[in-house]
């Protein structure tokens, strides 16, 4: 298997939303992947890892910690692919939620007095939960996609791009071809009727 390394700092800091196209190719690279083909996982993760990467950052907020785990989430993308489910979420956000879970597994090893910098929380995608929110709601995640599934097919793939992925409003606009306020008025509708489906 490719030895999966931190991305180039230019590759973390832009990541923009993945056409059709590039949906169909990251599955069919997936595909090949379950196969245990080698050159397939490395194009996954030229494809893929500045995206990973930048979700664990902004938990942990510390590159070696980043790192260690970017490496343990390849190795499992490796382990697993053959249960990727196109049906259920697109393969970037199925590969983002899988490095997210694995950076909330870190974050519990930490010592208790962790705090994230408060400039880089300001920084985090607005509405979106921070890591301590997450750690809470772990427990509730098979609720929470149960919850998900009942949404509309545009909504349930807008809902995981803001926040399991942590994309602008700007970049859900261009993506479902959509005013920022109308993906903004979306989600506001999406989040309330999540918490109803939660809280019956």
């Amino acid at each position: 298997m490719p030895n999966a390394s931190r991305p180039s700092s230019t590759a973390a800091a832009s990541s923009p939303p993945a056409s059709s196209a590039g949906i169909a190719h990251l599955c069919d690279l997936l595909e090949h992947v379950a196969q245990k083909d080698r050159q397939a996982f490395a194009d996954l993760y030229d494809a893929t890892s500045a995206k990973l990467y930048g979700a664990v950052l902004r938990i942990l907020r510390d590159r070696g910690s980043a790192d260690d785990v970017l490496q343990e989430a390849y190795v499992k993308i490796w382990q697993q692919a053959a249960v990727f489910d196109a049906g259920r979420a697109s393969p970037i956000t199925w590969m983002v939620t899988i490095a997210r879970h694995l950076a909330i597994d870190e974050l519990r090893r930490q010592p208790k007095g962790y705090r994230e910098p408060e400039e880089s929380l300001a920084q985090t995608p607005d509405e979106g939960p921070s890591a301590q929110d997450e750690l809470h709601q772990e427990q509730d995640a098979r609720r929470l996609y149960h919850c998900l599934d009942t949404l509309e097919d545009g909504r349930q793939e807008m809902v995981r791009l803001a926040y399991l992925e942590g994309w602008s409003r700007a970049d859900l606009a261009t993506h479902f071809d959509q005013p920022v306020n109308t993906v903004k008025t979306w989600l506001h509708r999406a989040l309330k009727q999540l918490k109803g489906c939660l809280a019956s």
